[in-house]
């Protein structure tokens, strides 16, 4: 089951999660499971990731628009990452920088261990 999460850092009304929600429709995500916040990437706290993260089950998959929508931090999303495969998840993103990461792929595990790489070597 694929299930998605949608992002946009202003609640002003400047921003707007349509092209998100297309995207993922169009990937084929049911409206009834796509999880949404207006906030900022950087905080933790987001009451919409958190109710999308626990409702993620083995063999589903993690839609998202593009890889930042997660988070902006690396070390958050290499964590967040490690905890999906650690718990039979896959994470798929459609564009954007990391576009083309799909976890239950070979190669997409491969693209996301160059990004971990890289997540690490910025940490030390």
């Amino acid at each position: 089951m694929l299930i998605g999460y949608v992002r946009v850092s202003k609640a002003d009304g400047s921003q707007t999660l349509s092209p998100q929600r297309d995207a993922l429709l169009s990937a084929g995500v049911d409206a009834s499971r796509i999880y949404e916040d207006l906030a900022s990437g950087r905080h933790d706290a987001r009451p919409g990731l958190t109710a999308c993260l626990k409702a993620l089950q083995p063999g589903n998959t993690l839609v998202l628009w593009k890889l930042d929508r997660l988070g902006r931090d690396l070390r958050h999303l290499v964590i967040t990452a490690e905890a999906l495969r650690e718990r039979g998840i896959g994470l798929k993103v459609l564009t954007g920088a990391g576009a083309q990461i799909d976890t239950t792929t070979a190669n997409g595990r491969l693209a996301f261990g160059i990004f971990a790489a890289f997540a690490e070597f910025e940490r030390e």
